[in-house]
Formats: structure tokens, C-alpha cells, sequence
């Protein structure tokens, strides 16, 4: 008896994981809406400084997200077609920052062979909103 309700345990237990897995997955812009939600955009900019990005996030085929303390810049390349959160952006800065039209040459995770190349377009900040009281 007692194997069974250990059995029921397990089988329980796993069943709920799965439900847990079973969410569905967010699109890319689906991805990108839910990091801009209560944030505005503001006037496109050429270039960014390199100094202050700290992270980056690639959406599928959709965008490039840059964080620079509280603000999320967002750069839709010419040709976002390209663009694989599973490949190595390599970035070839002409100088201090990252502009529209730089080149970044996309390489695979995996055999580190290139794969292509993407064309940075303008960078669109997004700062939060303030609540009115």
C-alpha cells in the first residue's frame, strides 16, 4: 500500500510539472511588448555609447534590446530576418558607440562558422511612464 501512495505521489508530482511546462511560448514581439510595458518611446537616435550598455537581448527575427540603466533602446535592423538568439553577434564599432548602419556579423554557437550579418537601424529609447497619482 505504501508504494502505491508513493507511486501516486510521483506520478502527481510530474503531471504538474508538465502542466507548469505546458505554457505557451511568447512570440517575439510578444517578448519585446512585455519588456516595454509601461514605457514610452522616445525620439530614434543614430548611435549609442558602448559604455553605458550593459545588456543586450536578440528577439527572433524581430529586434536587438539594449539596457542603459532605466532606459531600453530598441534597434530594428534593415534586415532583422537574420537575426538568431542562438548565434554570436560579433559587432565591429567604428568607434565608441554602436550606430545605424554598423555591420554585426552573426556567428553559429555551435561550430563558429559565420552565418550572416545584420545592419543596425535607429535606436528607439523607451523610459518609463510616470503613474499619475
Amino acid at each position: 500500500m505504501r508504494k502505491i501512495v508513493i507511486a501516486l505521489a510521483a506520478t502527481t508530482t510530474l503531471l504538474s510539472g508538465a502542466a507548469v511546462e505546458a505554457k505557451p511560448k511568447l512570440t517575439p514581439e510578444q517578448q519585446l511588448a512585455k519588456m516595454l510595458e509601461g514605457r514610452e518611446a522616445g525620439e530614434p537616435v543614430s548611435c549609442i555609447s558602448l559604455q553605458d550598455t550593459r545588456d543586450m537581448t536578440v528577439l527572433d527575427k524581430t529586434a536587438i534590446v539594449y539596457r542603459t540603466g532605466s532606459v531600453i533602446w530598441v534597434n530594428r535592423p534593415t534586415n532583422a530576418e537574420h537575426l538568431d538568439s542562438d548565434d554570436i553577434m560579433v559587432t565591429h564599432p567604428t568607434g565608441s558607440q554602436f550606430c545605424k548602419l554598423d555591420i554585426v556579423n552573426t556567428v553559429d554557437r555551435s561550430g563558429h562558422f559565420t552565418t550572416g550579418f545584420i545592419t543596425l537601424g535607429d535606436f528607439v529609447p523607451y523610459r518609463k511612464v510616470d503613474k499619475p497619482n
